[in-house]
C-alpha cells in the first residue's frame, strides 16, 4: 500500500463512533419503545375519545425515532465536546427563559403549563432543561477541581455579612449550587418530580466531582427541608401542581397503610393497576401483544411504560431492561476514566446518571417504592420531548467516549 492510500486510510472514520456498548443499548431501547407503543396503544381503537388508532400512534413515534431521535443522538456525538463546554451557559439560560415561557404563552393540560406551541408540535422546554442544568454544574465544577475537595457549599454562619461568609456564597454557593436551584425553582410548579430528578443527578454529579460528603449531606438537608416548605405553600395556595401533587403524596400513603380499596378495580389508583400489570405477567410475561392489563393501565404508552413491558415480557425481562439503564451509568463512568479533563469527566458521568435517576424514578413509582410523578421511561415513552433531550444526553455521552484520550496522573 502506497503513502497516500495509507493516508487516506487512516483519514476513514465509521459513520457511528464511540463506545459500542452505549450504541448496542441505545439500538435496543428504541426497539423496546417501538414495541411497547404499538402494543400498548392497541386499547385506543375501542376509545371513542381518541382521535389516534394504533396504526397513526406507531406511525408517529416511528417518525419521531427516525426524524428526531436519531439525527439528534447522531449530530451530538459527532460534535467535539469543546463545543458543550464553550456554549454550556448560552444552552442553560436559553433553556431556563424557554421553561419561563411556558407559564405565559404554553400549552396548559392537566392543570400545568409545560408546552410551548412549535406549529403543530407540542415541546416541553423543561425536558432541555435537565441536560442543560448538568452541563453548567459540570461547566462550574471543573473550574474549581484545584480544590473541590474541601471546598465549602454553604455557609459555616447565619452572619452572611461576614467577608469569610461572603466568600463562601460568592466563590462556592452561588457558582456550583445556582443552576441546580434555579433549575429546581423553575420547573417545579409545572413538574413536582421533574425538580426532584435534577436534583437528584446534581447531587450525585457532586459527589462523583469529589464535594466533601458532609456539604453534601448537609446540602441535601437544607434542600429537602426548604423543598418540603416550598411542596406545601404550593399545595395551599394551589399553585401549579402543587394540589396535584399533595394528592398523589396522601394517596400513596394511604394505599401503603390501608388496604380498604383492593376490592374494586374501579377504584384501584393508577399505581395499583400497574402493580396488577406487573404481577400477571409473572416471570415471562403474558407475550408480545397479549397483554390483558392495557386496558386498565393508564397511559400505558407513556407514564406507566415499564409496567406494561413487565405484563407483556414477563419479570425477567423487566429486571433486564432495567440493567440496561444501570449499564449507561456504568459505561458513563468508565468513560470518565480515561478523561484527561475535568469538564467532559463531570458531563459525561452527570448525563449518564441524569438517564439512569429518571429510568429508575420511573420504575419505583410502578411498585409503590414512590408516589406517582409522570415521569416517562428515557427513550422509551411515548413521545417527542423526553425522546429529543435523553436522545441528546446520550449523544453528549458519546461525543467524550469518541475523544482519543490518553490516561495520565492529572485527571479528575
Amino acid at each position: 500500500m502506497s503513502g497516500k492510500e495509507r493516508s487516506e486510510e487512516s483519514l476513514r472514520t465509521p459513520i457511528l463512533e464511540g463506545d459500542r456498548t452505549l450504541w448496542i443499548i441505545y439500538a435496543a431501547l428504541i426497539v423496546i419503545s417501538i414495541l411497547v407503543v404499538y402494543s400498548s396503544t392497541a386499547k385506543m381503537a375501542y376509545d371513542i375519545s381518541s382521535s389516534l388508532t394504533t396504526t397513526e400512534s406507531l406511525r408517529q413515534q416511528i417518525m419521531l425515532i427516525l426524524v428526531m431521535s436519531v439525527p439528534v443522538i447522531f449530530v451530538t456525538h459527532k460534535i467535539n465536546y469543546t463545543f458543550y463546554h464553550r456554549w454550556a451557559k448560552a444552552f442553560y439560560w436559553c433553556s431556563v427563559l424557554l421553561t419561563i415561557a411556558t407559564y405565559f404563552v404554553g400549552t396548559s393540560m392537566n392543570g400545568a403549563a409545560r408546552w410551548l406551541p412549535i406549529g403543530p408540535f407540542q415541546f416541553q422546554p423543561s425536558e432541555l432543561l435537565k441536560v442543560a442544568t448538568i452541563l453548567m454544574l459540570a461547566l462550574r465544577m471543573a473550574d474549581r477541581q484545584h480544590n473541590i475537595d474541601k471546598v465549602q457549599l454553604l455557609p459555616t454562619s447565619l452572619r452572611l455579612k461576614e467577608p469569610k461568609q461572603q466568600r463562601i456564597l460568592r466563590e462556592n454557593t452561588w457558582p456550583l449550587l445556582s443552576p441546580v436551584i434555579i433549575s429546581c425553582v423553575v420547573i417545579a410548579p409545572a413538574h413536582i418530580s421533574s425538580a426532584v430528578i435534577i436534583g437528584l443527578a446534581s447531587m450525585l454529579t457532586l459527589y462523583i466531582g469529589r464535594v466533601p460528603k458532609r456539604e453534601l449531606a448537609k446540602t441535601i438537608g437544607i434542600g429537602a427541608t426548604v423543598a418540603i416548605v416550598g411542596f406545601t405553600l404550593l399545595s395551599l395556595i394551589g399553585l401549579g401542581r402543587g394540589d396535584t401533587a399533595f394528592t398523589r403524596l396522601t394517596r400513596w400513603i394511604m394505599e401503603l397503610t390501608t388496604d380498604s380499596r383492593r376490592d374494586y378495580v374501579y377504584e384501584l389508583s393508577d399505581t395499583q393497576r400497574a402493580m396488577i400489570a406487573i404481577h400477571n405477567g409473572g416471570l415471562t410475561g403474558e407475550g408480545a401483544g397479549h397483554s390483558t392489563s392495557r386496558a386498565v393501565v393508564i397511559h400505558p404508552e407513556s407514564d406507566y411504560a415499564f409496567a406494561f413491558f413487565a405484563s407483556e415480557y414477563g419479570a425477567i425481562a423487566a429486571i433486564m431492561l432495567m440493567l440496561l439503564y444501570l449499564w449507561i451509568t456504568f459505561r458513563s463512568i468508565e468513560i470518565c476514566r480515561r478523561c484527561v479533563t475535568a469538564f467532559p469527566t463531570l458531563m459525561a458521568a452527570g448525563l449518564g446518571l441524569l438517564i439512569t435517576t429518571q429510568a429508575m424514578l420511573h420504575i419505583v413509582v410502578q411498585v409503590n417504592i414512590f408516589p406517582e410523578t409522570g415521569q416517562t421511561l428515557p427513550l422509551i415513552s411515548r413521545g417527542g420531548s423526553s425522546l429529543l433531550s435523553m436522545s441528546m444526553a446520550l449523544g453528549m455521552i458519546l461525543s467524550v467516549s469518541r475523544m482519543p484520550y490518553i490516561k495520565t496522573n492529572n485527571k479528575l
